[in-house]
C-alpha cells in the first residue's frame, strides 16, 4: 500500500489540516469572548428576583452589575500585560477556569456580601480572558482574507453579547431561576478549557520581561477610581462629593501613570501603542460608539418592562433583530469589504447608520409600537455597530509586535468597558433629570398622575437618547479625521501582518 502524499487533504501538518484546526480555535475563543460580554447583561434582567433571594436593599443591588464592571475595566491592562509575560494560552486557560469557579461561588451565594465578591472575581478573571482571547486571534489568523472573516466572527459576538445577555437573562430567569445566570457559565468554560488545550497554539510569553508594578499601581487604581466613580454617579448624583473626589483622584493617577510609562524600563502600557493617531482613533472612536449603544440597551430595556409590561424573556426577545443585525453586517459585510477600502469608510457610515437608528427611539410615547419605532431603530443601530466594530478591533491590533499584543488587545477592551460605564451612568443621570423636571412642569392633579409620571419617564429617556445620538456622531468624526490606514495590499507573497508571526 502507497504512502499517502504529504500535501494530502487532511493529513497531519497539511495546509488543510491546519486551516480546519485554526477555525476551530475560532470557535473556542469565540465562546470565550461571548461568555465575558454577556455577563455583563446576563444578570440585569435576574436582578429583581436575586434581590428578593439574598434580601439585598435598592442601595446596594447595583453592587451586582458595579463589582464585575468595576474589576472588569479596572484590571484590564494588568491582564493584558500578564497575558504578554507569561504566554496568551496559558492565562486564556487560567481565565475560564477561575471565571467557572467565580461563576459557581455566584451562584451558590447565600448573602448579597458572597454575591458582589463573585461578581467581582469574575470581573477580575475577565480582565485577564478577555486580552488574551483577542490577542490569540491576532496571532493565530495572519492571511488578510482569513483575518476578515475571524474578526467578523469576533467581532460580532463582542458587538451582540449584551443583547444575547439580555435574551439569555430572561430565558434562564423565568423558566429556570435566577442562580442558573451564573451556573451557565460554567459549561461553557468547561469546553472551552478542552478546546484550548486540543487546538489553540501557544505562543511563548516574553520570559526576560518584568512586570511594571508602578505602572501597575497608578494605572489599574486610575481605572478603577474613574469606573468606580462613574457607577457612582448614578445612584448618588454627579453633585455628590465622592464622584467628582473619585474623577479627580483617578485622573490624577492616569496623568502620573503617563509619566511613568514614558520612563518605565518595562512599562506596563507602551506609550508608541496608544501615541500611533489611527489605534488612538480606535480606541477613541469605540469608546464614544458604546455609550450610545449602552445608553439604548438601558433605556429600551426599562421602556419595554416598565412602560409597555413586557415580560423578562419577551424584552430579551425584543433585542434578536438588533443582535442579528449586527452578526450578518460583521460576518457578510465588513468582513468582505474591509479587504478592499480603508477602515473609516465603513467605520464612519456605520456611526451615521447607528445615530439614524437611535434617532427613532426619541419619538417614543407611552403607547409606542414595537414595530413601528423600536424595530427599525434597533436593525439600524444593530447595521451601524457591526460596521464599527469589526474595523475597530482588525485594525487596532494590526502591526503590533508580539510582545505588546496582549496589552493592546486590553487597551481595546478597556475603551469598551469605560465607555459603557461611563455612558451609563451619564446618559442614566440626564434621563433622571429631564423626567423629573418634566413631571414637575406638567403635574396637575392626582387624576392625571400616574399618566403624567409614566409620560415623564419616556421624555427622560428620549432625552438621554438626544444625547446619545449627538456623542455618536462625535464618534463618527473622531474615526473619520483619526483612523487614517491604509487599505490591505493584496498580493499573492505573505501577507503583511504584525511581526507577530513569525
Amino acid at each position: 500500500m502507497s504512502a499517502p502524499h504529504s500535501g494530502e487533504t487532511g493529513a497531519p501538518g497539511s495546509p488543510e489540516r491546519a486551516t480546519t484546526r485554526r477555525w476551530w480555535g475560532l470557535v473556542i475563543i469565540a465562546l470565550a469572548q461571548l461568555m465575558v460580554v454577556l455577563d455583563a447583561t446576563i444578570v440585569n434582567i435576574a436582578l429583581p428576583s436575586a434581590q428578593r433571594a439574598l434580601g439585598m436593599t435598592d442601595g446596594n443591588r447595583q453592587w451586582v452589575i458595579t463589582a464585575y464592571t468595576l474589576a472588569f475595566g479596572g484590571l484590564l491592562l494588568l491582564g493584558g500585560r500578564i497575558a504578554d509575560l507569561v504566554g496568551r494560552k496559558r492565562t486564556f486557560v487560567f481565565g475560564l477556569i477561575g471565571f467557572a469557579v467565580a461563576s459557581a461561588f455566584g451562584g451558590a451565594a447565600t448573602t448579597p456580601g458572597m454575591l458582589f465578591g463573585a461578581r467581582a472575581l469574575q470581573g477580575a478573571f475577565a480582565a485577564v480572558l478577555a486580552p488574551s482571547a483577542l490577542s490569540l486571534l491576532t496571532t493565530t489568523f495572519t492571511e488578510p482574507k482569513e483575518r476578515g472573516k475571524a474578526f467578523g466572527v469576533y467581532s460580532a459576538l463582542a458587538g451582540s453579547g449584551s443583547a444575547i445577555g439580555l435574551i439569555a437573562g430572561g430565558l434562564l430567569t423565568e423558566y429556570l431561576n435566577w442562580r442558573w445566570c451564573l451556573y451557565v457559565n460554567i459549561p461553557i468554560a468547561a469546553v472551552g478549557v478542552i478546546g484550548a488545550f486540543a487546538l489553540l497554539p501557544d505562543p511563548p510569553g516574553n520570559a526576560g520581561a518584568r512586570l511594571d508594578i508602578p505602572g501597575v499601581l497608578l494605572g489599574c487604581g486610575g481605572l478603577v477610581a474613574i469606573v468606580y466613580g462613574v457607577s457612582e454617579a448614578e445612584p448618588r448624583g454627579w453633585t455628590d462629593p465622592l464622584v467628582p473626589a473619585l474623577l479627580a483622584g483617578g485622573t490624577v493617577l492616569l496623568t502620573a501613570f503617563a509619566f511613568w510609562q514614558a520612563k518605565a524600563p518595562s512599562p506596563l502600557l507602551p506609550l508608541h501603542i496608544i501615541g500611533d493617531r489611527t489605534r488612538a482613533g480606535c480606541f477613541l472612536t469605540m469608546a464614544l460608539a458604546v455609550i450610545g449603544m449602552f445608553g439604548m440597551f438601558l433605556f429600551t430595556t426599562y421602556y419595554l418592562q416598565v412602560i409597555l409590561g413586557y415580560s423578562p424573556v419577551t424584552t430579551g426577545l425584543a433585542f434578536l433583530p438588533m443582535t442579528a443585525a449586527i452578526v450578518i453586517c460583521t460576518t457578510q459585510i465588513s468582513a468582505r469589504l474591509l479587504r478592499h477600502v480603508v477602515p473609516r469608510v465603513l467605520m464612519v457610515p456605520g456611526t451615521l447608520l447607528a445615530t439614524s437608528g437611535l434617532l427613532f427611539f426619541t419619538h417614543l410615547k407611552v403607547d409606542t409600537d414595537y414595530a413601528g419605532h423600536l424595530l427599525p431603530g434597533l436593525i439600524l443601530l444593530g447595521l451601524g455597530m457591526g460596521l464599527i466594530f469589526m474595523p475597530i478591533f482588525a485594525t487596532a491590533t494590526a502591526g503590533v509586535a508580539p510582545q505588546d499584543s496582549g496589552v493592546t488587545s486590553a487597551t481595546v477592551n478597556t475603551s469598551q468597558q469605560v465607555g459603557g460605564s461611563i455612558g451609563t451612568a451619564l446618559l442614566n443621570t440626564i434621563a433622571t433629570t429631564s423626567g423629573a423636571a418634566y413631571i414637575a412642569a406638567h403635574l396637575t392633579g392626582p387624576a392625571q398622575k400616574a399618566l403624567t409620571v409614566r409620560e415623564g419617564i419616556v421624555h427622560g429617556y428620549t432625552v438621554a437618547i438626544w444625547w446619545a445620538a449627538g456623542i455618536m456622531l462625535l464618534a463618527g468624526l473622531v474615526a473619520g479625521l483619526m483612523v487614517t490606514s491604509k487599505a490591505p495590499v493584496h498580493a499573492t507573497a505573505p501577507a503583511r501582518v504584525p511581526e507577530s508571526v513569525p
